[in-house]
């Protein structure tokens, strides 16, 4: 009776009182409240305590309520399916970077319209409005969308000649903690996949046309005696890997059509933007129900009697002119790894000098011949590892998984893997007492910062992250280089662009001129620092003294004192800049995810090289301080 008494109580609360009530608790704890008693249960499932666990997921994001409104009224049918979705995607929010190419490549993803769109920020110069009144060029990636249920929906993105394409697939799993994310191949057995359309189908003009099915011979295995052999997806040798990925791609890719083309999140205007999303978002969720998955036919798997007629067969992968991979007949399984070991060695167009073009422009997703070797590309035990691995299910399809490894750094820039389809995510420390200048900035170099006119028509924008280490007693403030808009780099992605002791005051003056708009411009303190200099080659570069300079306004100033060269830094709020930034075509859809080749020069413009504000042949090579 007490119990019953308690029920009746919590039901006659007022909805602010169950919003602070809700807010003690956690989503484990509410469904738990469910199975306390009958009268609990409604209460448990309703949308007055499930509000506040959603505005508490996104308590650092604003028009928070606004959005999950708009979510619950045109997307989802319960606050309780917002929190599921919000809780699994909420990890992946923010800053993901791949040391290549090394003028960056740096991946945000930031919310949309029940889901999660990541965005790649392309290398370009800063517009005359500057860094705040202008408009960041950006390429999509790939999209998580929630589903009717609150379930994550993956889209990869990407682009050949002048057709995007939307690629359907799953995520596998999110760490709470992750650190890394993996786009990878996954199989699936006929009882789950029953929960799915089976069909892979092609979108054409609003048609579907007959599904496909990818046989064993296409994947160039024959089938195998069973082994004891690790068969999951990243045991597999990298040469392996990429052709799965490839493979997968091209069966379950539908052309984005025109209704699909315009903005992927929200803008400022959300009411007006809400019911093109909700349609778009439909339409979504409807062409993965019928691409997600492409079968394999285990039935075609090769016997002594026609391996020999496959062992015969000639080369016959071929590209297309789109640039993507297409297997017109098996290919011979001995022919396939002894090219793979032709590759290891440069001895095919598969290598590190990027020489496979995709769209006009290098695109090799080669690795090191070490890397190669120690994936075992040619070895038995990998023929037997993708044998079972194809094995492990019916069907296969897209998957995206956010794990957490353990990661060693080097000045706040994670030590990578080259050989891994992977993205690794950058923790941004939050600004606090001592440590104000943490976080994302963006700059240009030269004095007066941001200055245009017919002789420099532009200037190359700089992302650092700052962040705050000790060392040697010292606490020092390390800006390191995350993107880059140059035409041609000189120091990696990852480099320290500046480290300060931020515990020694510097008593230099400022060597430049304000000028007659010096509001806000008075400095306020200084620091004793070194700045990035050629020095020891280009993975080792030396350094040189200088100091930072912080001026009232809340710029950061860093000057060479030898070369009295100046990067003028500014706080940036990339979700805005990337709200009412450019949109442009994304790259071909692996290396759209993570383009794994060494490049030192702007690889995207040969994309885009229409779109007036990307760093282009015009721009001059950047002379780094220091160099003689």
């Amino acid at each position: 009776m007490a119990i019953a008494d308690g029920s009746r109580f919590l039901l006659t609360l007022p909805d602010d009182v169950l919003a602070l009530i809700s807010l003690a608790l956690t989503p484990v704890d509410l469904c738990n409240l469910a199975l306390a008693c009958r009268e609990l249960r409604s209460l448990a499932f309703s949308d007055k305590l499930w509000l506040p666990q959603c505005e508490r997921l996104l308590a650092d994001h604003g028009r928070v309520r606004e959005h999950l409104l708009a979510w619950h009224a045109a997307a989802l049918p319960s606050f309780k399916s917002v929190c599921k979705f919000l809780r699994l995607v909420r990890p992946l929010l923010g800053l993901w970077v791949h040391q290549n190419p090394e003028l960056g490549n740096v991946v945000y993803a930031l919310l949309g319209f029940a889901s999660v769109t990541a965005c790649r920020i392309i290398p370009q110069e800063l517009t005359p409005a500057g860094i705040d009144g202008g408009a960041l060029l950006w390429a999509p990636v790939f999209e998580i969308v929630a589903g009717s249920d609150g379930s994550p929906l993956l889209f990869l993105h990407g682009g050949e000649k002048d057709f995007e394409y939307l690629y359907p697939g799953s995520v596998k799993s999110v760490h709470p903690n992750c650190n890394i994310l993996l786009l990878e191949v996954e199989p699936m057995k006929e009882a789950a996949r029953l929960l799915h359309t089976t069909s892979l189908i092609q979108f054409d003009s609003g048609r579907f046309p007959q599904s496909r099915t990818i046989r064993r011979s296409e994947t160039m295995i024959p089938r195998m005696a069973e082994s004891r052999l690790d068969a999951s997806f990243g045991k597999l040798g990298f040469v392996d890997r990429r052709k799965l990925l490839e493979i997968v791609a091209s069966r379950v890719h539908f052309e984005v059509p025109s209704c699909f083309t315009g903005p992927l999140f929200p803008g400022e205007m959300l009411s007006e933007d809400v019911t093109r999303l909700s349609e778009r978002r439909l339409a979504l969720i409807e062409m993965h129900n019928k691409c997600r998955f492409a079968r394999i036919d285990l039935e075609l798997g090769l016997d002594e009697s026609n391996t020999k007629k496959v062992l015969d067969q000639p080369d016959n992968w071929i590209r297309e002119e789109s640039g993507s991979l297409k297997c017109s007949k098996s290919r011979g399984l001995a022919r396939y790894f002894r090219n793979g070991l032709k590759q290891i060695l440069g001895g095919t167009s598969f290598t590190n000098d990027n020489s496979r073009s995709v769209g006009g422009t290098s695109c090799s997703n080669t690795s090191s011949s070490s890397s190669f070797l120690k994936n075992g590309a040619s070895s038995s035990d990998n023929k037997h590892q993708l044998g079972q691995f194809l094995k492990l299910g019916d069907t296969v399809g897209l998957s995206l998984q956010a794990s957490k490894v353990k990661l060693t750094t080097y000045r706040a820039w994670p030590n990578m893997v080259d050989n891994k389809f992977a993205l690794y995510k950058l923790p941004l420390q939050n600004p606090s007492p001592g440590r104000e200048y943490a976080g994302l900035w963006g700059g240009t170099f030269g004095w007066p910062p941001g200055q245009h006119n017919e002789d420099k028509p532009g200037k190359a924008l700089f992302l650092l992250l700052l962040s705050y280490d000790e060392s040697d007693g010292h606490v020092n403030l390390i800006g390191t280089k995350i993107l880059e808009g140059t035409h041609y780099v000189l120091h990696p992605n990852g480099s320290a662009m500046f480290i300060v002791k931020v515990d020694e005051p510097s008593w230099d003056q400022f060597p430049w001129s304000t000028g007659s708009n010096s509001a806000g411009m008075e400095i306020k303190c200084a620091y004793n620092g070194e700045g990035i200099a050629n020095g020891y080659g280009f993975r080792y570069p030396g350094s040189k003294p200088g100091s930072l300079f912080v001026t009232q306004c809340g710029l950061l100033i860093f000057v060479w004192k030898e070369s009295q060269t100046v990067l003028t830094l500014q706080r940036l709020h990339l979700e805005e800049l990337l709200r009412k930034g450019e949109r442009v075509q994304a790259l071909p859809p692996i290396a759209n995810f993570v383009y794994l080749t060494k490049s030192f020069s702007n690889v995207f413009t040969g994309f885009w090289s229409t779109t007036s504000y990307l760093a282009s042949s015009r721009c001059n090579m950047y002379r780094y301080p220091g160099k003689q």
